[in-house]
């Protein structure tokens, strides 16, 4: 089985868990770049087991486990964790927090030009350099896209408290949060 075609592969997998309950036995998988698969079990068979070896986030099992090098894996949890010191669009901007850090960055580099003893030509290159990162990124765009995600997850207003929200509201924000992220390899 060759490693780089696939976007996740395992190989002879088995998970026990502490006490010697054997949830997992010899899993060999092995995804394909596009391709949809569902995990169906009864409760206690290992569903979310499998589902977080394979977002990385457990790694006491035997056998072979891997992601495609440089694939980012996403895994949206049973119950997702949101941040209530933020509101609903604070959460979903976490999904986004490299390019708002470059569109910040830029903002902050433009405004250095009206120093009149800063070095412009160290601010005109750094403004170049974040422009092409903005630019591969779709950056300029964020707030077009942050609105077109949260309309199409029908998520709840974005000044909305976090704590009043329902379970299934919940996840739709973590969703949201989770997709602006662009995962290779998306885990529900």
């Amino acid at each position: 089985m060759a490693r780089y075609q696939y976007i996740y592969v395992m190989q002879r997998l088995t998970k026990i868990f502490p006490g010697g309950k054997k949830v997992l036995d010899g899993i060999t998988l092995a995804f394909l770049p596009g391709a949809k698969i569902g995990v169906l079990g009864a409760n206690g068979a290992g569903k979310s087991t499998l589902l977080r070896i394979m977002a990385g986030l457990d790694h006491d099992f035997s056998g072979e486990a891997w992601a495609a090098q440089g694939a980012k894996v996403g895994l949206l949890p049973q119950e997702p964790q949101l941040d209530p010191g933020k509101d609903v669009l604070g959460n979903i901007m976490e999904g986004a927090a490299a390019t708002k850090a470059l569109l910040d960055r830029f903002d902050e580099v433009s405004a250095k030009f009206a120093d009149p003893d800063a070095d412009m030509d160290a601010l005109m290159a750094e403004q170049a350099e974040l422009q092409e990162q903005i630019d591969a990124a779709n950056g300029w765009e964020l707030q077009r896209t942050l609105d077109i995600a949260m309309d199409a997850l029908r998520c709840p207003p974005g000044d909305q408290d976090v704590s009043t929200l329902s379970g299934g509201e919940r996840r739709r924000v973590a969703l949201c949060r989770l997709l602006l992220q662009q995962p290779d390899l998306l885990l529900l």
